[in-house]
């Protein structure tokens, strides 16, 4: 039965066409992560450079079950 529904079909043939189907997109992609990977990169130096030594100079946290 299943031979009868495609013994007429012929298969359309389709062409790549760059405009259409968008081959720039993944390039633009990668520009994006690549500038945001650099804009992250400023963003923690800044805050490191802000931040400065003042964590260093900090005494260790007590709990309760510590002996005094």
């Amino acid at each position: 039965m299943s031979t009868d529904l495609f013994r007429d079909y012929v298969p359309e043939i389709l062409v790549y066409d760059p405009e259409i189907d968008g081959s720039y997109e993944h390039k633009i992609r990668n520009e994006h992560l690549s500038s945001k990977e650099k804009l992250l990169e400023k963003v923690r130096k800044a805050k490191a450079a802000a931040k400065g030594n003042a964590t260093t100079f900090r005494q260790p946290i007590r709990t309760e079950n510590e002996k005094q």
